[in-house]
């Protein structure tokens, strides 16, 4: 025998009534078939609205009723197209009948629970007696059972308890082998008195467990809209996998903590019968679904067997948290008693339990909307022990969601709760309380309802996508570097995938003009049409909305050279984003500022990283912190540390005008937005104050002496009026080439930094100088440390270049994936 139980989204309309006749149809003949179906989908919500409007008295109802009728009857003709007289007949005395007890409750002006369930019973009453004479038209013998007849429940209307001595004997009685196929309604039963009842919402797959139970079917099929029970809620999680086997316990968890697949109840009966439930997917027949079973000895029905030791994620939000604390409760018995007794009174459900180990509180998690009757029955309950002082109010926490790993095979294997808490705190995910049975099948953890989307993705990565990490960017700057960066991770996203398992997603763009967010990455393929597309650039609002779409793994790149950018640093650490930062203008602020990102990074599990501040794409920042970290101590350094700077003397003898050399260092690139910060020494004196600060020293930027070679005059006005200045003043320019030349020397500005202090400046250099045979944008760095004491350990190589400086901030994106 097979119980076959088809929800709401299956038989929603004629075309999927069709399809699941047709599966109905596929199954071997010679076994005896019973249906169990839902209301057509959205009926039931129709009915209670209806009923709800009716008893406010509003005449709105009948338009309600109407749309109710219409849907049936349509649904009717075009599933039955030569009905008979007689089942037309039939469903409308059921309408008619159904709107007679609409016209009572508007007349009377109120609806009790027991009209609620008899009202509600017509949506799985109408579409079970539709479906059955759609099956006898199809050619199938069928046969239409009341389930009110053999489903017998207590009086608890709306959500009705079954008694199962009264209704097993009942579903055996009326279920033969002569008949083919049964179409039953679920949801609906009767008590004692035949009164309808109804057995909670999602009651269906309940009355489809209990008549399998009842008659020990060979399975129970649960055939919905997907494709089997999935590691985490589609919803929120795109990389969500079907779960090819799962058991009962674990199904029962996972239902419990918001899967909603399969109603939580539906599980006990098919488990103490031991039959396999089988999820399918009505609308992808040929897909394998989900098993579910004791798990000890595998069914017919099982295919792969479990790989992983967590089944799957769940997550329940409209959670609040309510805490009972005080001095009051230690070493007293009887406390957590009349906490239970409090709420119970009030039928406040209790999802989540969690005790400090000193009795001296004790928190739980009930829906949000249970929190006003539940503060108010413990209030009442402690009102003796709150005036004495020795129970603190009641704390209440809301906006909360729990978050549950779920796996029978965690029992006793270690790392689990370190795994998950590990990736929840990498992300910066608050975890308000934890909660674990005994049976360690279930660890559940409270957090934010504004990072549970997020908080799933993490456990989901950490559990199952072993196969790469998602990692977001958020790029603010699209000029030489920002392109070409741009252009770098377009080029390197599978083999970064292939390599190193990361897919590198750009979540967010903004520039000067425009700006665009997407939470499912941009098209790098058009992604300047894209943001062109996109709104008006604000850097406020784009850090807001890079925090509140609160992505696992978000980098923020920063290839712009604006200070209003680098003020966001602080804010984004403390959400956990890591920072990687072209520009120079933080990590050269006030060193208190300086220091407290780097200790922001620390405290918040995120990254703070800035090697293309000095050096381009050279490796300069990461070897000071590889000499520094490993002991060794720096005595002194010695940088040619602009690249602008080198290209211009490089180029300049004489003979083309100084300002025509720099303005064609601009064009290549080389320079900062304005010249002036290279020229003036701004940019070099930025880039030592750094060198030195991550060799360890406390230095400000105004320690730095300045030997600038620039006019004044050069300094002030437009960049047009730089321009023109430096043509003014070109016979400057020529006598400091001169001199140099006369000596046989080189110009080029030189950075030093003995241990103590740093200066800055213009030196000609002879040609027994390290930095003598420095070419072109290059830049190069010598470190004279304890161990590096007679030859200084030397890093040269370009210093200047869209291209270079993409590479740096590239490799910095990659170890910022590194948590």
């Amino acid at each position: 025998m097979e119980v076959l139980k088809f929800g709401g989204s299956s038989v929603a309309n004629a075309e999927n009534i069709k399809k699941v006749i047709v599966i109905v149809r596929s199954r071997d003949s010679n076994k005896q078939r019973i249906v169990v179906v839902s209301a057509l989908g959205g009926i039931t919500d129709l009915l209670l609205t209806c009923a709800k409007t009716a008893s406010e008295g509003s005449q709105q109802y009948i338009e309600i009723f109407n749309e109710i009728e219409s849907r049936h009857i349509a649904l009717i003709h075009e599933l039955i197209p030569n009905v008979h007289d007689h089942f037309m007949q039939k469903m409308k005395s059921t309408l008619e009948e159904l709107k007679k007890i609409m016209h009572g409750i508007c007349m009377i002006g109120e609806m009790t629970t027991k009209t609620q369930d008899r009202v509600a019973s017509y949506g799985e009453w109408m579409s079970s007696m539709i479906i059955a004479e759609a099956f006898v038209v199809s050619g199938v013998n069928a046969t239409w059972v009341d389930a009110r007849t053999m489903i017998k429940t207590d009086s608890t209307f709306g959500a009705a308890k079954v008694d199962f001595n009264l209704t097993n004997p009942k579903i055996k009685s009326i279920f033969t082998d002569s008949v083919e196929l049964s179409v039953v309604p679920g949801f609906i039963a009767s008590d004692a008195e035949s009164n309808t009842t109804t057995l909670g919402r999602g009651g269906s797959d309940y009355t489809a467990a209990i008549i399998a139970a009842a008659l020990s079917a060979d399975v129970l099929e649960i055939w919905t809209d997907v494709s089997g029970m999935m590691t985490a809620d589609p919803r929120l999680c795109l990389n969500a996998k079907i779960i090819p086997t799962v058991t009962y316990r674990e199904a029962m968890e996972l239902s419990h903590f918001g899967a909603k697949v399969i109603y939580p109840p539906t599980i006990q009966p098919v488990m103490t019968e031991n039959i396999p439930v089988w999820i399918k997917n009505t609308f992808s027949p040929e897909d394998p679904g989900t098993v579910i079973s004791s798990g000890i000895q595998p069914s017919q029905y099982e295919s792969d067997s479990k790989s992983s030791l967590i089944t799957g994620i769940s997550s329940i939000n409209k959670i609040s948290l309510i805490t009972l604390e005080g001095s009051g409760m230690i070493g007293i018995p009887g406390f957590s008693k009349r906490f239970f007794d409090a709420l119970s009174r009030e039928s406040v459900n209790v999802i989540f339990i969690t005790q400090s180990s000193s009795e001296h509180s004790i928190t739980v998690g009930i829906e949000e909307d249970k929190v006003s009757v539940a503060v108010r029955s413990v209030n009442e309950e402690f009102d003796r022990e709150m005036f004495s002082n020795r129970i603190e109010p009641l704390m209440i926490e809301k906006q909360l969601s729990i978050i549950a790993v779920v796996g029978e095979q965690m029992h006793q294997h270690t790392g689990i709760s370190g795994k998950m808490f590990g990736a929840l705190g990498r992300n910066g995910i608050n975890i308000r309380a934890i909660a674990q049975g005994s049976s360690e099948m279930n660890i559940s953890a409270v957090v934010a309802t504004s990072e549970a989307k997020k908080a799933v993705n993490v456990l989901h990565e950490a559990f199952f996508e072993t196969t790469y990490k998602q990692v977001n960017i958020f790029l603010a700057g699209t000029g030489n570097v920002g392109k070409k960066l741009i252009s770098q991770i377009q080029n390197q996203l599978d083999k970064l995938q292939q390599n190193l398992s990361l897919q590198l997603r750009v979540a967010g763009i903004i520039n000067s003009r425009k700006m665009k967010m997407s939470d499912s990455g941009i098209d790098l393929d058009q992604w300047e049409k894209i943001l062109n597309e996109g709104e008006e650039a604000d850097v406020e609002k784009f850090a807001e909305s890079m925090i509140s779409l609160n992505l696992r793994n978000s980098i923020f790149v920063d290839v712009t050279a604006h200070e209003n950018v680098s003020l966001l640093y602080e804010r984004l650490l403390q959400k956990s984003i890591s920072v990687v930062a072209c520009n120079k203008i933080a990590a050269s602020s006030a060193f208190l500022r300086y220091k407290k990102l780097k200790e922001l990074a620390t405290e918040y599990n995120a990254h703070f990283l800035f090697e293309t501040n000095v050096g381009a794409g050279l490796p300069i920042i990461g070897t000071i912190n590889d000499l520094v970290n490993s002991g060794d101590r720096i005595r002194s350094i010695e940088a040619v540390l602009s690249g602008t700077l080198n290209f211009v003397f490089n180029t300049y003898d004489g003979n083309m005008p100084f300002s025509d050399v720099v303005a064609l260092a601009k064009a290549e690139g080389y320079t900062e937005p304005d010249p002036r910060l290279d020229l003036g020494g701004t940019d070099v004196m930025r880039k030592i104050l750094i060198l030195a600060r991550e060799a360890g020293v406390s230095m400000e930027f105004d320690q730095i002496k300045n030997n600038r070679f620039m006019p004044d005059e050069c300094m002030t006005g437009t960049i047009e009026e730089f321009f023109k200045s430096m043509r003014t003043h070109e016979s400057h320019f020529s006598s400091l080439c001169q001199a140099a030349q006369k000596e046989n020397k080189k110009l080029k500005f030189v950075a030093s930094y003995d241990g103590e202090k740093a200066s800055v400046g213009l030196q000609k250099i002879g040609s027994e100088h390290d930095f003598y045979h420095l070419y072109g944008k290059d830049n190069v760095v010598l470190f004279y440390t304890d161990r590096y004491s007679d030859q200084p350990l030397v890093i040269k190589g370009a210093g200047a270049g869209a291209d270079v400086t993409a590479s740096g901030v590239f490799a910095d994106i990659i170890r910022a994936t590194k948590k």
